[in-house]
């Protein structure tokens, strides 16, 4: 059986504006990837993705095992989700200016010929694929729903009093409908995880443009440069990640808040 690789990968994290703490997390390795966005003033966002996160990574040796099927590993996978919202839930129990506190979370991971992504939020997951960009994860939010009925048009977001609610998120509540999606593993694809203060600032042309005319390095810099540029109001997480058959082994990495 053929095997895939994140390589490289590259990811960054940094404090928004007008922002007083980075609320996001992020995970980098060579088989899976992730980006959680917190929310809840005071440090309950940044307790709330670091947790997820850290919980996420624990849990990680479960996907590397070849004792169980590739089904059972998407089963490991999809829980992992309730994992971590049950651990949030634990978290926010200890301590009362932690309540209301909640997380996005969208990660990949390599599960044997496969890239599987799981998503609960609206931080995003794009591939690029022969210089065409592509969102594969749908937004979890108010305007998204409405767009899909048809209610508002795509020109009607920006501008929509509710676009920032949240219809899904992990908070502790068990009231969560993760998604997995399975795509096949394409030598070459490029993957973008990202929090909203990216996507939120710069739209699917620009960032292609950014990451097609340069190395994945220096992409991810000037995929943050670009979101300053646009007055950066909100914490910026960005990974990039190349699918290879040619995956060099590095240490896993946290991110963000995860890494304080």
């Amino acid at each position: 059986m053929r095997k895939f690789f994140f390589s490289p990968v590259l990811g960054r994290s940094e404090l928004g504006l007008v922002r007083e703490g980075n609320e996001d997390s992020g995970f980098i390795s060579t088989d899976l990837i992730a980006v959680a966005d917190g929310m809840g003033g005071h440090v309950g966002g940044e307790v709330a993705s670091k947790t997820a996160i850290k919980t996420l990574s624990k849990l990680q040796h479960l996907l590397d095992t070849s004792e169980i099927d590739l089904d059972s590993k998407e089963d490991l996978y999809l829980n992992m989700v309730h994992e971590m919202d049950s651990e949030i839930s634990s978290v926010s129990a200890l301590n009362s200016d932690l309540n209301g506190m909640g997380t996005t979370i969208t990660a990949l991971a390599i599960l044997e010929k496969n890239v599987s992504l799981l998503h609960v939020g609206d931080s995003r997951c794009y591939r690029i694929r022969s210089g065409k960009i592509e969102q594969i994860s749908t937004d979890h939010t108010l305007v998204q729903e409405l767009l899909t009925q048809g209610r508002i048009t795509h020109d009607e977001i920006a501008d929509h009093p509710q676009r920032s609610m949240l219809t899904q998120a992990l908070m502790g509540n068990e009231n969560i409908q993760p998604v997995l999606i399975e795509y096949p593993a394409v030598n070459g694809d490029i993957y973008l995880l990202c929090s909203d203060g990216l996507s939120g600032v710069l739209s699917d042309l620009e960032i292609l443009n950014i990451v097609k005319k340069n190395s994945l390095e220096d992409a991810v810099g000037l995929l943050i440069d670009g979101a300053y540029q646009n007055g950066a109001p909100d914490n910026v997480t960005v990974i990039l990640a190349q699918v290879s058959e040619d995956g060099v082994e590095f240490d896993a990495k946290f991110i963000g808040a995860a890494n304080e």
